[in-house]
């Protein structure tokens, strides 16, 4: 079977949530005998690992949209603002071409990439249309304003999340209704789009990750200290801004309080101000850690990996990451949403500041704790969430998706 995968970046290298979970999906489908053509945004040479894993890698430059075109479209159109993100004249050109070929499967990963959509009903002949979502993105606006929409000072984001969320209603919806399939990533998110579209065909395919990537020993050996917690994200990512904010304001204080020695160590790409403005005090416990080769050598070097995350849907990659690491983990329920964790056992969930604190402080002082934690943890991702047990819930998506549609383009 021949499938056209559309993404927004290069799936390579494997590192920020979106290009996990593609690079996995590419990689399940090379490995099944499949024939992958990727069209993506990028520049420069194509990595090695995506040549021999696709049939074609097409790249076309990233698109620019200043901030005044952004202001336009909020204020002059009904469309969401993630529905102009990603759009360019060069992609639409680039994927009509592609679509002259006699695809089976034409795939959008992410939300990003269903404005091209139009183009894909018009040009994709018989080819079934799939929406693979990272996140039930209404959902995760609606969060966004919920929480920010509570202190004035962040009322102008609540403000725009809530515009946001109204817009995402209506496109996600139509996307929906005019797909042959959605994948979401977790229950929670199956059950908000089959909220927005009961007539959708919505199958799972959880985030996962190859495991055996984090079992080797880190090329590079660091030390964060004997009391380091650990964030790792994107760091222009409302939501993982959001999160380290309020743990260091509300629950950081708590812990070094019992803990002098506490650091607090966040590493990621693409810091804001609000985010490298947290380590400016040299006294806080805090650093911030921009664009590292490799994450490894940091969840090797953690005491405790904190997902303090207050908004969001979707699963966390970074949280399979630590466990497949095998950290000891403290979340909030909404930062282990959709994974199905037994809180006490593979990870600590606490959605107070008081209560988070607590159970940082509790693994801090007990490295035996720790240890079993994480041992329980890489044993739970094991299990779940590796690409190897996966594969076959991918594949079966497209199998019944064959079969109903009576495809036969082996």
């Amino acid at each position: 079977m021949r499938v056209l995968l559309l993404t927004s970046q290069l799936p390579y290298p494997p590192q920020s949530g979106g290009a996990l979970r593609v690079y996995g999906l590419i990689d399940s489908l090379h490995q099944a005998g499949h024939q992958v053509d990727l069209l993506s945004f990028g520049v420069g040479a194509v990595p090695s690992p995506l040549a021999e894993r696709c049939g074609q890698v097409v790249l076309v430059p990233p698109p620019h949209r200043s901030k005044l075109a952004r202001l336009r479209d909020l204020a002059l159109s009904s469309q969401p603002d993630i529905a102009r993100r990603f759009w360019s004249d060069a992609y639409r050109e680039a994927l009509i071409h592609q679509l002259a070929n006699d695809y089976a499967v034409v795939q959008m990963e992410s939300i990003e990439m269903t404005a091209y959509l139009g183009v894909i009903r018009q040009h994709s002949g018989n080819a079934v249309r799939i929406y693979d979502s990272f996140n039930a993105e209404y959902e995760l606006q609606r969060t966004m304003a919920q929480i920010d929409l509570k202190r004035p000072q962040r009322w102008i984001k609540g403000i725009y999340s809530l515009i946001q969320y109204r817009r995402l209603m209506r496109f996600e919806r139509e996307v929906c209704d005019n797909v042959e399939a959605v994948i979401a990533v977790s229950q929670p998110d199956e059950e908000a789009f089959r909220q927005l579209a009961p007539a959708a065909k919505i199958f799972v395919v959880p985030n996962g990750i190859h495991v055996d990537r984090y079992t080797e020993p880190a090329a590079e050996q660091i030390d964060l200290g004997e009391a380091a917690i650990l964030f790792t994200g994107s760091l222009d990512y409302r939501p993982n801004i959001d999160a380290v904010i309020w743990f260091a304001e509300s629950v950081l204080p708590l812990i070094r309080s019992q803990v002098p020695s506490t650091r607090f160590v966040i590493v990621g790409r693409k810091p804001t101000a609000a985010v490298q403005a947290l380590a400016t005090d040299q006294n806080s416990g805090i650093s911030v850690i921009a664009d590292v080769p490799a994450m490894q050598p940091y969840y090797a070097a953690a005491a405790v990996y904190a997902a303090p995350l207050r908004m969001g849907s979707g699963t966390r990659l970074k949280l399979l990451e630590a466990m497949a690491s095998q950290c000891a983990i403290v979340a909030t329920t909404m930062g282990a949403a959709g994974l199905g964790i037994t809180s006490g056992r593979e990870l600590i969930i606490a959605d107070e500041a008081a209560a988070f604190a607590q159970a940082v402080i509790t693994l801090l002082r007990d490295a035996d704790q720790r240890r079993e934690m994480g041992a329980a943890g890489r044993t739970f991702v094991c299990q779940h969430y590796d690409w190897s047990a996966l594969s076959p819930r991918l594949l079966q998506v497209y199998t019944e998706l064959q079969g109903n549609l009576k495809l036969n383009r082996e």
